[in-house]
């Protein structure tokens, strides 16, 4: 039996207008999605350029290279984003398919991988500072902790 879609008016539903009113949500979920991924880059960006060189004792360039590597990987994401948006919306007009061109999805990966390799090795923790927080974070410690917070005074 052949299940018929109706709308909350009990309207028939047009199947080929819903699924352009679909296609045109996603695309546009997408298009919000680059523009999400680029402001949180220029927020890393602000982060490792500016607050990080202020808190560390070390030499600011290295991290405001980071920063501007950050910085350009947004404005990757958010141009991006822009013209895909345009490219799939007049792909629906048309009635068309548009497919992502394979050097600009790979672009911004390369940048990526570029950018946070390096910021990832930076960050490790030294020995001494992983040994510290293995034994405040052993069961031993953690139940003497606790024993003591349940001490009345």
């Amino acid at each position: 039996m052949e299940e018929r879609r109706t709308t909350g008016g009990g309207r028939r539903l047009d199947e080929g207008l819903d699924a352009t009113r679909r296609t045109r949500l996603a695309n546009e979920r997408t298009y919000l999605a680059w523009w999400r991924t680029g402001l949180t880059a220029f927020a890393v960006s602000l982060g490792v350029g500016k607050v990080v060189p202020v808190l560390s004792d070390t030499s600011e360039w290295p991290y405001q290279i980071l920063g501007a590597g950050f910085a350009l990987l947004g404005v990757l994401c958010v141009a991006y984003g822009f013209f895909r948006e345009r490219a799939v919306e007049a792909a629906i007009e048309r009635g068309e398919f548009a497919t992502a061109d394979a050097r600009a999805t790979l672009g911004p990966t390369a940048i990526r991988i570029i950018v946070i390799t390096p910021s990832a090795s930076a960050s490790t923790v030294s020995p001494s500072v992983a040994r510290a927080s293995a034994v405040a974070n052993s069961p031993r410690s953690i139940a003497a902790s606790t024993a003591r917070s349940r001490k009345k005074p």
